[in-house]
């Protein structure tokens, strides 16, 4: 695909080719980057696992695997505050079908959790596919070495630490606080604790999980974002429209494109620079292989 095409083809792509010229390209072998639009949540996300070599490559038979996204919000998928439940139930389905024993579906919500994980849709997509969905236990909240270089110790949900392998799944929102809530900061969702004394050093504390949990997977969903009144946004009129799904290994790359949609540049976010600086992955979306299908 040449840049002309892509410009054809790309709707929301104005700020993401002056971010990164020529970025999108057919590569031999496998992408750093699976960048997918098309009219189904679910079809969308078949094929940027598919673009990225199958789902068979991150999840082995009798694994017991967390697929996590964000149910911080008792709001309906149309609000794009929560993860859309097709591209959740998508990826339950696929971690069956590669083999795994058990695929968990949980996230420790901000509000209420029963009215997010129903409200979500999360919970009601998730089951169908075949996977538990548990509300957090108290009792399996515990205190753990985080070795981060902020973040010494926190309390873990012990769910998210006996699984085999974790695919975070956040949601492309605004966020009042930080700018941009994406894939790293969907870690307070695997967490206990009085969460809002990380934003004392948000950044950090964003690593630092990003680094313990050590994702196997990202998948990013950017069907309907939240680009103001984030992180829970309110009204159809705060959302769009973008019908896409990036998937990735390099979870600092996957922030980095979520970051363009939300027309921030990605070098103006801290956490991003720092995720590089520790070698976590690259936000230089021009460095990237990035290969593009429409479905």
């Amino acid at each position: 695909m040449d840049r002309r095409d892509f410009i054809k083809d790309m709707a929301l792509g104005s700020l993401l080719l002056k971010l990164a010229p020529g970025l999108i390209a057919q590569n031999p072998g496998k992408p750093d980057l699976a960048f997918v639009q098309g009219n189904s949540p679910a079809a969308i996300t078949k094929e940027a696992i598919a673009l990225l070599g199958g789902l068979n490559r991150f999840v082995a038979k009798g694994d017991v695997v967390m697929v996590k996204p964000n149910i911080g919000w008792d709001r309906t998928p149309e609000m794009a505050a929560c993860t859309n439940p097709e591209i959740i139930k998508t990826l339950v389905e696929m971690s069956l079908a590669a083999g795994a024993k058990k695929v968990v579906v949980m996230d420790n919500t901000t509000n209420q959790a029963q009215r997010c994980y129903i409200r979500s849709g999360i919970q009601e997509a998730a089951k169908a596919a075949g996977a538990d969905v548990p509300f957090v236990n108290p009792r399996r909240v515990k205190k753990m070495a985080i070795k981060g270089e902020w973040l010494k110790e926190w309390e873990v949900i012990q769910d998210f630490v006996e699984v085999d392998k974790i695919i975070n799944v956040p949601i492309v929102k605004h966020h009042s606080l930080c700018r941009a809530t994406l894939g790293m900061k969907n870690w307070l969702g695997a967490i206990g604790g009085s969460r809002n004394q990380l934003h004392q050093k948000l950044d950090q504390a964003m690593i630092d999980l990003a680094a313990f949990f050590k994702p196997t997977l990202t998948v990013l969903d950017a069907y309907r974002i939240l680009v103001r009144n984030g992180p829970q946004g309110g009204r159809p009129s705060d959302t769009k429209l973008l019908k896409t799904v990036v998937a990735g290994v390099d979870y600092v790359a996957v922030d980095a494109m979520g970051a363009s949609f939300l027309e921030i540049p990605p070098q103006e976010l801290p956490y991003l620079r720092l995720g590089k600086e520790k070698g976590l992955g690259e936000f230089q979306l021009e460095k990237l292989r990035i290969e593009k299908r429409t479905v």
